[in-house]
């Protein structure tokens, strides 16, 4: 079957999930499964429930895991809301791969594409609420906050400004206009300028670090089994929320700092952080597939509190 998307740090992931042998298996950002098809080709009494909320990622990865229809079932959902809608009391791995996939960037019409004729950046086509809203309606107030939080932007104030100079004239329709009026006011670097601009209006169109704060939440206080939660980060907002999330839970002591004694009993840890360092992309995959490059995994076991 020809795959549209190559799953990033596949080897590293199946490291982490090796111990896995009866039991649920969830893939909160399913995409064109290529994680969930190795964790069902290395686990075969695994059951997975592959999650996505982008219609065309579900309808492919039906087709490409249909060898395997006995063990996985499919639930259209957005990965911070997942857990509210399936039977979490079994679950003993999840993943999210917290990213856009290759066929979203890829494809045009989807709206991601520095060359789009569209302005999208939905991940779910059935949202009313797209990037041209962000850049037509958002105050530039609004529009450089979010490049300058979500995209850590340094030129997000005069590109704020940019755009609301230009739709002054008339309405930013297309993404490859709003990375034309970008690119031609800065010069580039090793990416290109509008990178981290789009970046932060895509995160904003999709909630992205509010899914993964929920995310967080919820795993944290699902089902009694010991489990292990693997997260793919790939920009630094993401990754300093599931760190810091990570040393939270390994905290056996929960005093405040300037208690002076500990009354808490010190034995408050949910689990133990498996990878002290998170785990990054060999040169190898980074030559086979670029936007490996930026992928951190990082991985956190939960006890079982039976």
């Amino acid at each position: 079957m020809n795959t549209p998307h190559k799953p990033v740090l596949l080897n590293e992931v199946l490291e982490v999930f090796k111990e896995l042998e009866n039991g649920v298996f969830v893939d909160a950002t399913l995409g064109y499964g290529g994680h969930s098809e190795a964790i069902l080709s290395a686990h075969p009494n695994i059951k997975l429930i592959g999650v996505d909320r982008d219609d065309e990622a579900l309808s492919f990865s039906k087709e490409r895991l249909k060898k395997y229809a006995d063990r996985v079932s499919f639930v259209k959902s957005d990965f911070g809301s997942v857990f509210s809608k399936i039977d979490a009391s079994n679950v003993v791995g999840i993943l999210a791969d917290i990213g856009v996939s290759s066929l979203q960037l890829d494809k045009k019409e989807r709206g991601f594409s520095f060359e789009s004729e569209t302005l999208d950046m939905r991940m779910d086509n059935t949202q009313e609420f797209s990037a041209y809203d962000v850049v037509n309606g958002y105050s530039e107030l609004e529009l450089e906050k979010i490049i300058r939080v979500y995209g850590e932007e340094r030129f997000s104030k005069k590109i704020a400004s940019l755009i609301v100079k230009r739709r002054k004239e008339a309405k930013i329709t297309s993404a490859k206009e709003l990375a034309t009026l970008i690119s031609a006011n800065f010069r580039g670097g090793k990416i290109h300028p509008a990178t981290l601009t789009f970046q932060a209006i895509r995160i904003e169109v999709n909630s992205e670090l509010e899914q993964l704060e929920n995310l967080l939440e919820s795993v944290k206080n699902i089902g009694k089994n010991e489990k292990i939660l693997g997260i793919i980060s790939f920009h630094s907002l993401e990754d300093r929320i599931v760190k810091t999330a990570f040393k939270e839970w390994s905290r056996s002591c929960i005093c405040p700092p300037e208690a002076f004694r500990c009354t808490c009993k010190n034995n408050n840890e949910l689990g133990e952080i498996i990878t002290k360092k998170p785990l990054t992309a060999t040169d190898s995959e980074i030559k086979a597939n670029p936007r490996a490059r930026s992928a951190k995994l990082r991985a956190f076991r939960f006890y079982g509190n039976d």
